[in-house]
């Protein structure tokens, strides 16, 4: 007996001890050992608890056999041999797994499991860690208002699902993914299990070793502090006159915030694993303010972070970084309440009732409750917007955008909330016509190259805003003049060279040569590896070859970075195909229906493959294949449509193209190719009610509107015409 209890407890230790940590990690030991009163401060931070071996001290959910239910998946927590586990099913199928780590610890924790060797998944349901009162200590589904199939993307045991490729390097310190792209395999590794010392200050090993050959002092405090000795002498002051502080003294270096940014931004990898005090650019190409992450007005709408929002600020223009607010250990508000605020705002013009109109200590008296509007993600995880803006109730009449005085006052109606801020605060500043063409542009609507280009020259707008607009030039305009884009390919605003790159596919093939080749060399790896996909196909020059390389070099190796999931390997795929490697691209688009079977871009690209060979047959086989694994993909279906059009089959095609409709009604083309294939099959009259029928759910009707006027005139119906005039 006595020798069983001495295996058991080995086989706990074991366990217990068993992390993905490397063969000879970098310590924050040295650090915490020095600098305690920071550790103090670290440890209450929710980085110090980002990731954690699965013990009774880390884990905050019920485990005693708590059983709970969502659209038939069920699951069962509880310990057995001291080992936390959990049996999930769905329909007939049950696995029971051991709990390995938890995730996070508040306003909730989640669960990994190891679904494979050297492959962690979130399971799908997650510990609300909230107080009871607060409607927390409860299991709940991490979708909890839909169904999520096993055939579905976000199914848990799905790469989406998948910790080594979707949240390891936010949550551990010195995370390397080490995945195989040829056996999908993933061998992670990280130096510290949780966000600790190394992933602010990089390696302070030197600086340790050199710390203990000093001679002891009181106060020690020395080291390379990525948030400290980058602060100049000066701060924030309101001058005579002004009711809001500027910055008074040296300029402020607020490069750090890459750091911060390298995991608070919505982003795509260009290398395995973060290096702190390396620039954002060189490691990650951030997602701007398109749809449909972002509200028209440039308000968050999905789980985007704070990156996006917080460049639009005026407060981020002005110098404001983080640490303003936060404090740089533990995170936290350095000031709750507005007190907050009113470290630069006077409180005299600012916390009154004439400039908030509540009642004081109120919700709605709070700065941050109308300039700040939270939005939930992950079910209870309440997040504040980081741009700063204005209500505007006006504008969300216009653009069903959200605003925070409808948020609160759920009972009212837009209208209502513009005229009392008109009774308060008088009618509203207009908005720039260069800012009513960017929403315009963010919500679909159409506008000329000349409104375009009007965004993205105003600097008055924020920089994030001007390089979405130019980025986005790639989408709007098949064709643009050098002269249009010189200019912003050697900017000095990094992020409006960024785009400009992207949006260089648009100039003529030596135009490209002539005005992308130097940024091959750019300081910037994002930039370079954009220039390297412009540039693929293009007759370099034998003086920019090894530039071209290299940057080429950089590109294959952020696709295969990311090629754990369906985009990576799709775009291998895509780059194969612009280098005519016919072989390669098929052989990546047939794994990217092997890693993500429910992926269709998978399906289209390897269809479009083989159209471009002329083998219908193979088309129809995969988009067959395809459809039989996402059959709601509107974009599968309207595919399908598309080969029956060029099959000469219309009525097979018409009934693909309406299934596209009504699975993706937001997607104009659709409903365009919908309409035109009915005129095709000679159903002119039926086309036409049924384009007067759709019109009115797409905003930039700029298309339809001319098929609608092209197919009265057909039918030489005078008043079918004047209605589409209307538009």
């Amino acid at each position: 007996m006595k020798f069983y209890w001495i295996i058991l407890s080995l086989l706990i230790a074991s366990f217990h001890t068993w992390a993905n940590e490397k063969s000879s990690p970098l310590s924050n030991e040295g650090c915490i050992s020095c600098h305690t009163n920071q550790a103090k401060q670290w440890n209450k931070s929710d980085h110090a608890k980002a990731m954690a071996i699965a013990t009774k001290e880390t884990i905050l959910g019920d485990f005693n056999n708590k059983t709970v239910e969502h659209y038939g998946q069920k699951a069962t927590f509880g310990i057995k041999d001291d080992i936390y586990q959990v049996s999930i099913s769905y329909d007939n199928n049950t696995q029971i797994l051991p709990i390995k780590y938890t995730f996070g610890h508040y306003p909730l924790q989640q669960y990994l499991v190891e679904t494979q060797p050297g492959s962690l998944q979130v399971i799908p349901f997650a510990w609300d860690s909230r107080l009871k009162e607060n409607g927390g200590q409860r299991w709940f589904h991490n979708y909890s208002h839909e169904e999520i199939r096993p055939e579905d993307r976000l199914h848990w045991r799905q790469p989406l699902q998948n910790w080594n490729g979707m949240c390891a390097d936010c949550h551990s310190d010195g995370l390397k993914r080490n995945y195989d792209n040829e056996n999908n395999h993933f061998n992670s590794e990280f130096d510290n299990i949780n966000v600790g010392c190394l992933s602010c200050h990089g390696d302070m090993s030197a600086h340790e070793k050199s710390a203990k050959l000093e001679k002891p002092t009181k106060s020690r405090n020395v080291y390379n502090d990525v948030t400290s000795n980058k602060h100049p002498t000066g701060q924030w002051l309101r001058t005579v006159g002004k009711n809001t502080a500027s910055w008074q003294g040296e300029k402020r270096d607020n490069t750090f915030m890459d750091s911060c940014f390298a995991c608070h931004s919505l982003r795509s990898s260009l290398t395995d694993g973060i290096k702190p005090n390396v620039p954002f650019l060189d490691q990650f190409t951030p997602q701007l303010l398109s749809a449909p992450n972002y509200y028209p007005d440039g308000q968050i709408k999905e789980e985007v972070y704070v990156y996006g929002s917080f460049l639009q600020s005026k407060m981020f223009a002005a110098g404001v970084n983080c640490l303003d607010c936060h404090d740089k250990h533990t995170m936290k508000l350095k000031i709750e309440g507005n007190g907050l605020c009113l470290q630069c705002h006077s409180a005299d013009v600012f916390n009154v009732k004439s400039h908030h109109q509540h009642e004081d200590n109120s919700a709605g008296a709070q700065c941050v409750n109308c300039h700040m509007p939270e939005s939930r993600f992950m079910g209870v995880d309440d997040r504040r917007d980081h741009s700063f803006k204005i209500p505007r109730p006006d504008l969300s009449e216009a653009l069903d955008t959200p605003n925070a005085c409808i948020k609160c006052h759920d009972n009212q109606s837009n209208k209502w909330a513009a005229d009392k801020l008109i009774q308060w605060h008088g009618q509203p500043k207009p908005l720039l016509t260069s800012k009513e063409y960017l929403v315009a542009l963010n919500a679909g609507h159409a506008i000329t190259l000349e409104q375009h280009l009007a965004i993205i020259a105003d600097e008055q707008l924020a920089i994030i805003s001007r390089a979405t607009a130019l980025e986005m030039l790639a989408y709007t305009t098949p064709s643009i003049s050098a002269d249009k884009l010189a200019a912003y390919l050697t900017h000095q605003e990094n992020l409006l060279r960024l785009s400009a790159t992207k949006a260089s596919v648009l100039l003529t093939p030596e135009e490209r040569v002539k005005y992308v080749s130097p940024l091959l060399n750019d300081k910037l790896k994002s930039i370079r590896i954009e220039a390297a996909r412009s540039l693929t196909s293009s007759n370099i020059s034998q003086e920019n070859q090894p530039m071209f390389t290299r940057a080429f070099n950089e590109l294959l190796t952020s696709n295969e970075v990311n090629s754990w999931r369906g985009e990576g390997r799709v775009n291998q795929g895509l780059l194969a195909m612009e280098t005519n490697d016919a072989v390669l691209a098929e052989k990546k688009f047939k794994e990217t229906i092997k890693i993500e079977p429910y992926f269709d871009a998978g399906y289209i690209n390897l269809a479009g493959l083989y159209r471009s060979q002329q083998r219908p047959m193979l088309v129809q086989s995969v988009l067959t294949q395809g459809l039989k694994k996402a059959p709601l993909s509107g974009e599968l279906n309207y595919e399908f449509g598309l080969h029956f059009v060029r099959q000469k089959e219309l009525t097979k095609a018409i009934s693909y193209f309406q299934k596209a409709v009504n699975l993706t009604p937001s997607n104009a083309r659709y409903a365009y190719t919908l309409v035109l294939a009915m005129d095709g099959l000679g159903e002119t009259k039926q086309a036409l009610s049924k384009l007067k029928l759709l019109i009115v759910n797409y905003q930039n009707k700029a298309e339809l509107i001319e098929l609608g006027l092209y197919l009265s005139q057909k039918l030489s119906s005078r008043s079918d015409y004047q209605w589409f005039s209307q538009f």
